[in-house]
């Protein structure tokens, strides 16, 4: 790391061995994710006359070609945040998990998911037990009521995202789900 660790103390004393706590997990991190150009913490007693509470761990860190890293931990009602040890660890493992995602980010490697393909349902035979979906390229896709979500009957003209897969006859729906504000909500 480029500069040493900045730590501010605030409504406690400065520590030298919380220190070299701090300083083991940066290092950690950096051996881990590479460069480190700058990192502050800061350790925020329980206020209060009693000093009863959790503490609070505030993390900046900043890496190479101006990206930042900034994790906060004040978790609510978690009596292990009372000891200090356990509230540096669990921050830093805060900042682990969120140093990864942004690594991971900044390297390309974000799963994608595609969207759903979206039809209309097409028509429905007047038995109820199948229809027919028309896709955006005039593809016409089988489905069973069985693989309708939700339990609803769906009407002719109403939109559907689905999964397709191959039948015997040719592409069908295995799942069909209605689209807007008459689908179910989960």
């Amino acid at each position: 790391m480029q500069t040493p660790v900045e730590i501010d103390f605030q409504g406690m004393d400065a520590d030298a061995g919380v220190r070299g706590i701090i300083a083991r997990h940066v290092d950690e991190l950096e051996e881990r994710f590479g460069r480190i150009t700058a990192a502050r913490v800061v350790l925020k007693a329980p206020g209060g006359h009693h000093r009863i509470g959790n503490y609070e761990i505030n993390i900046h860190l900043a890496l190479p070609d101006g990206h930042e890293v900034i994790a906060g931990r004040t978790p609510d009602a978690d009596d292990r945040q009372t000891d200090l040890s356990f509230a540096i660890s669990d921050a830093f493992k805060h900042a682990r998990r969120q140093l990864q995602d942004d690594v991971r980010r900044m390297q390309g490697q974000v799963k994608h998911h595609e969207a759903e393909p979206t039809a209309r349902v097409a028509r429905i035979d007047p038995s109820g037990e199948f229809g027919f979906l028309e896709t955006g390229d005039g593809r016409e896709i089988y489905f069973h009521r069985n693989s309708v979500l939700g339990g609803k009957p769906l009407e002719a003209g109403a939109r559907v995202t689905f999964a397709e897969e191959a039948g015997e006859k040719g592409p069908q729906a295995s799942t069909v789900k209605l689209v807007g504000k008459h689908a179910l909500r989960s």
